[in-house]
């Protein structure tokens, strides 16, 4: 940040997540330190290559202001991704009420008379954030769960109980579920044992009556 007796610039750095043929913003922020309005202008080494909105303007008293710096899309990276580009911020003292449209190059005219403060303003390509990894947390090699051991190597005594008492529950249902299975086989049979067994005497009954 700036200490410049006027206003305090957040960040010093313009940093530019560079991707080829995208349009990519990032923002500054002036913060008016004084009981004074605060005109300020901004200049750029190449400024075909960049938008900044607003490029003057008026900061109020004890207040702050935000521009948005704009790069135009690149058609191919620069070598070792270093950037030679350069802003430089002016500020200066002017009358209460004054408003945008009053700003003027003269305003900012050393020769004038006029106490200008400047800042420049440096221009970092970084590399574009990454995607999340697709690998599961935990699968990472050496890692091990978290909270399961304590500091001396040790299991944890209560995620231990835990677990084994979760363990014995599932074994409990998966017994109880076989259990069922084998009564319902062995009601199956006796109930087609009792058909069977129908049938036969309907049967019987049949060729005793012929």
């Amino acid at each position: 940040m700036s200490t410049g007796e006027l206003l305090s610039i957040e960040p010093l750095e313009l940093k530019f997540p560079f991707e080829l043929k995208k349009q990519i913003s990032c923002s500054l922020q002036l913060s008016n330190k004084t009981d004074n309005y605060v005109a300020f202008k901004v200049k750029t080494t190449n400024p075909k290559k960049y938008c900044v909105r607003p490029n003057t303007g008026i900061v109020l008293p004890r207040s702050t202001c935000d521009i948005i710096v704009t790069m135009q899309a690149q058609k191919e990276a620069p070598p070792d991704m270093q950037c030679k580009d350069k802003f430089l911020l002016q500020s200066v003292k002017t009358n209460d009420g004054t408003t945008a449209k009053d700003i003027n190059a003269e305003m900012f005219n050393k020769e004038a008379g006029h106490v200008v403060e400047e800042c420049k303003l440096r221009v970092i390509y970084v590399s574009p954030p990454q995607p999340p990894s697709p690998v599961p947390e935990g699968s990472e090699e050496g890692s091990s769960p978290r909270g399961s051991v304590s500091d001396n190597g040790h299991v944890n005594s209560a995620e231990f109980a835990a677990a084994a008492r979760a363990f014995t529950e599932r074994i409990e249902h998966q017994d109880k579920s076989t259990e069922a299975r084998a009564l319902i086989s062995k009601l199956k049979d006796e109930k087609n044992n009792a058909v069977q067994q129908n049938n036969k005497l309907r049967q019987d009954l049949v060729s005793d009556y012929i």
